[in-house]
C-alpha cells in the first residue's frame, strides 16, 4: 500500500543524536535518481557479493565513485576505472547533507543496494571509512522498507522506523557508528521501481 499523501511537502524527522529522517526530500528526483541507476547498472551490473564469513548477501549490489565498497574486511578499494559520481548524485547527496547539517561532506563512494521481496541487511556499523567524522547519506527509493537503528553495541535497543519513497536518512557525529540493518523487504510493486527497493548509500571513505 502506497501513502496517498505523497505529494506532502519535505519535512524533518529526528532518529537520534546526531541522526535525522528527511522525509520525502528526493520525490522531486526521483526519476532522475532512477535513471542514474539504471545507468549504472548497465555498466557496473548487480551483483550477490559474499560476506567474509562467505555468506551470499540477498540485496545485490552496484555502485560507483573513486572508492568501491568490497565485501572484505579491508572495506575500500580504489578504482580508477570505476564510474564517477555523476553530478545528479554529487548534488542530491551533498543538499541531504546539508539539510542535515553537514555542510562539508563531499563524498567519494556511492553505493547501490537492490532489495527484492524478502531481501534484508543484518545489524552492522559503518566503520571502514579513513574519516569517521564523515556522516552517512542514504536514500530510499521504491517499495517501504523497516530501517533498524540501534546504538554503538550489536546489544543495544533497536528502534524500528518504516523508510518510504524519496526518504533519506543522514547521521553521524554520536550516531555515526550506530549499528543500523533493514528487515526483509516484504512483497508489492512501486509504480517507479517495480518490485524493487532501492538504496543509494554516499559516504566519504578515502
Amino acid at each position: 500500500m502506497f501513502d496517498f499523501f505523497e505529494d506532502e511537502a519535505p519535512w524533518q524527522e529526528p532518529l537520534a543524536s546526531g541522526a535525522v529522517i528527511l522525509r520525502r526530500f528526493v520525490q522531486g528526483d526521483d526519476d532522475a535518481l532512477f535513471r542514474e541507476i539504471n545507468r549504472i547498472a548497465t555498466q557496473s551490473p548487480f551483483i550477490h557479493r559474499i560476506t567474509p564469513g562467505g555468506v551470499k548477501m540477498s540485496v545485490a549490489m552496484t555502485g560507483c565513485g573513486a572508492a568501491q565498497w568490497l565485501s572484505g574486511r579491508d572495506g575500500y578499494l580504489s578504482n580508477a576505472e570505476s564510474l564517477p559520481l555523476s553530478d545528479t548524485l554529487l548534488a542530491v547527496a551533498q543538499r541531504a547533507a546539508i539539510a542535515a547539517d553537514y555542510p562539508d561532506f563531499v563524498p567519494d563512494s556511492c553505493l547501490i543496494n537492490r532489495y527484492a521481496v524478502g531481501s534484508k541487511m543484518t545489524l552492522h556499523q559503518d566503520k571502514n571509512e579513513r574519516d569517521l567524522h564523515q556522516p552517512i547519506v542514504s536514500v530510499s527509493l521504491g517499495l517501504p522498507a523497516v530501517f533498524l537503528f540501534g546504538g554503538r553495541q550489536r546489544s543495544d535497543k533497536t528502534n524500528k522506523v518504516l523508510l518510504e519513497h524519496g526518504d533519506v536518512v543522514v547521521w553521524g557525529r554520536e550516531s555515526r557508528l550506530c549499528f543500523h540493518g533493514i528487515s526483509p523487504l516484504k512483497p508489492g510493486i512501486h509504480p517507479l521501481t517495480g518490485p524493487y527497493r532501492f538504496n543509494i548509500t554516499f559516504r566519504k571513505a578515502l
